[in-house]
């Protein structure tokens, strides 16, 4: 028997997102925090080195080093990506900018597999709409087509995606494979054909981003799924393709690729308080909205017969957010249960009542509208001096940085606030009835907030967030343009490599007669002697090059004592 649905949605609520909109906010947000910056650490900058690696040396892609240094995270597509981009487009973009083109396809692509993948679950019977008497409730294709827009505004709201979105590092190559399975599991009654290629494309991307386990545990949830899903032709025909794909694509992996990276959580009191600090803002807005879902169409979920509009999401959400807690770091699992938050999300929006909608809208509208009036007062102070505070913080927390006027970030950051202005008005005078109007101002808000940094603030952020100040230093002390590079990690070996004009090797027994300059990591912790714990025979400690915006990563600069 089919269950109550608890949305009550007129076809005036499913109203038409202007598509420029959508595009401007996809747009808005995924760009500037790509093209406009410098590679930061450290998971960015270590990505960077090792496709420039395989660039270099195509004998390695099987098993990507950096100066013999193997990566954290094996993972093979997404170095395979940024390698290929760098041969394809080196004649015209330096490496940093050319690894990064490949990054934003997968970027869009992950929103729009998000959208079809809602899309697609919002044409089921079940999610359908309460029929009215006289007519007038939504029809399917609207209905799915604004609950597609809601989920996507989610989305780019949630404010765990801001930084992982526009890094070139597995996790992103990991988010975008997973949304990809997401859609082809959700289009399987639609385009059964297509959806099954799909579906094995994403679990072969997932696993060679890094995560053939995770692949291997959505292709068996996939296959239950599936033999529970009425609306599936041949539907144990085809769960057993998902199964067998899963299985082949797991034997097809490399095995070196095959590591358990589960460790048990500690059972204390100020690790469950982390996991749940990480939760509250690395998933919101989405997650109060996701358990409004889970209370309100708790009759379809608790269900013996599911609705498969909320078991996909719900069953991939549930193993993403427990798989973070058994990870370390957590947010790297949890980013791939953003999708399915935010398909649950949308799913709130038709039984909302006015004045939570309102609430969210009021929220909203505080919240990043004082984020952006941080900004815009911490810019000024950069530039004025006045309020003579936040310039005297900034001086305190980033010594040597001198702010600069960039006449360009500031016309885009003005339209981009003048924007928000504008929408605000636009949110509370018009369209107050659609479906997706409560989470248009949470994605503007988060599309404004990361184009104001990615503006106004991006040269203190590249000045804090990179190790450029520590290298220009280093190149203004040496009368030489070669150095030896002793215990730094990967970020600072590839930071050196990449954004300096120096030539380094690695620091060693063997190469030790050669070295007339080594940098090595400092441990000292911001004292003002020589260490004794970095002496390093037959040369002489020169300086200390700190970076501004950590004392406790400083780097020594030693020279070769002359016989």
């Amino acid at each position: 028997m089919k269950q109550p649905t608890p949305a009550i949605v007129s076809q005036d609520a499913v109203s038409r997102l202007p598509r420029v909109a959508l595009y401007v906010f996809c747009i808005a947000y995924v760009i500037p925090g790509f093209w406009f910056r410098e590679a930061w650490k450290s998971v960015d900058l270590t990505s960077l080195g090792f496709m420039l690696e395989l660039a270099q040396n195509k004998s390695q892609w099987w098993h990507p080093t950096l100066l013999g240094q193997t990566p954290e995270l094996d993972a093979l597509l997404p170095y395979w990506l940024g390698a290929w981009s760098i041969q394809c487009f080196s004649p015209w973009l330096t490496a940093a900018k050319a690894v990064r083109v490949p990054f934003i396809a997968m970027s869009f692509l992950s929103l729009s597999a998000c959208w079809f993948a809602v899309y697609a679950l919002c044409k089921s019977q079940y999610a359908q709409p309460v029929a009215f008497a006289f007519g007038g409730e939504a029809n399917q294709k609207d209905y799915a087509r604004a609950l597609a827009d809601a989920a996507l505004l989610a989305l780019i709201s949630s404010l765990g995606l801001a930084q992982p979105m526009h890094e070139v590092t597995p996790m992103l190559a990991q988010f975008t494979f997973i949304s990809i399975s997401f859609a082809a599991l959700a289009n399987l009654p639609f385009h059964r054909t297509l959806s099954l290629w799909t579906w094995g494309l994403g679990l072969a991307g997932l696993g060679l981003s890094g995560a053939p386990s995770l692949a291997l545990i959505f292709g068996v949830f996939a296959f239950l799924i599936c033999l529970l899903d009425t609306e599936i032709e041949q539907r144990r025909q085809t769960a057993f393709i998902l199964l067998i794909t899963a299985l082949v694509l797991a034997w097809l992996t490399p095995r070196h690729m095959w590591h358990w990276r589960i460790q048990w959580p500690a059972m204390t009191l100020s690790h469950w308080h982390g996991q749940l600090r990480l939760w509250l803002w690395f998933t919101w807005p989405a997650w109060p909205l996701t358990l409004w879902t889970l209370w309100r169409w708790r009759h379809h979920w608790l269900a013996p017969k599911q609705s498969r509009h909320l078991l996909i999401p719900l069953c991939f959400g549930t193993l993403c957010a427990l798989s973070a807690m058994l990870s370390v770091p957590p947010e790297r699992v949890l980013l791939l249960s953003l999708p399915f938050f935010a398909a649950l999300a949308a799913y709130a929006l038709p039984t909302l009542q006015r004045s939570v909608s309102a609430l969210i809208d009021w929220f909203t509208l505080l919240f990043f509208s004082g984020c952006a009036i941080i900004i815009w007062v911490v810019w000024l102070a950069m530039q004025t001096g006045w309020p003579p505070q936040p310039a005297a913080n900034v001086a305190r927390l980033l010594p040597g940085f001198v702010p600069s006027f960039g006449a360009t970030a500031f016309v885009v950051a003005l339209l981009a606030t003048l924007t928000w202005v504008w929408l605000v008005k636009w949110r509370t005078g018009q369209h107050r009835s659609a479906i997706w109007k409560s989470l248009i101002l949470p994605a503007a808000g988060a599309a404004l907030c990361w184009l104001l940094l990615m503006s106004l603030w991006l040269p203190l952020l590249d000045y804090a967030r990179s190790y450029i100040p520590m290298i220009r230093e280093v190149e203004r002390t040496l009368p030489e343009r070669r150095i030896c590079l002793k215990d730094l990690n990967l970020a600072q070996i590839t930071a050196f490599k990449v954004q300096s004009t120096l030539e380094i090797e690695l620091f060693d027994s063997e190469n030790k007669p050669a070295c007339s300059w080594v940098i090595a990591e400092s441990d000292r912790k911001g004292q003002s002697t020589a260490p004794a714990l970095l002496h390093i025979e037959g040369f002489e400690w020169i300086k200390t090059i700190p970076r501004p915006s950590d004392d406790n990563q400083e780097m020594d600069l030693f020279k070769k004592i002359n016989p």
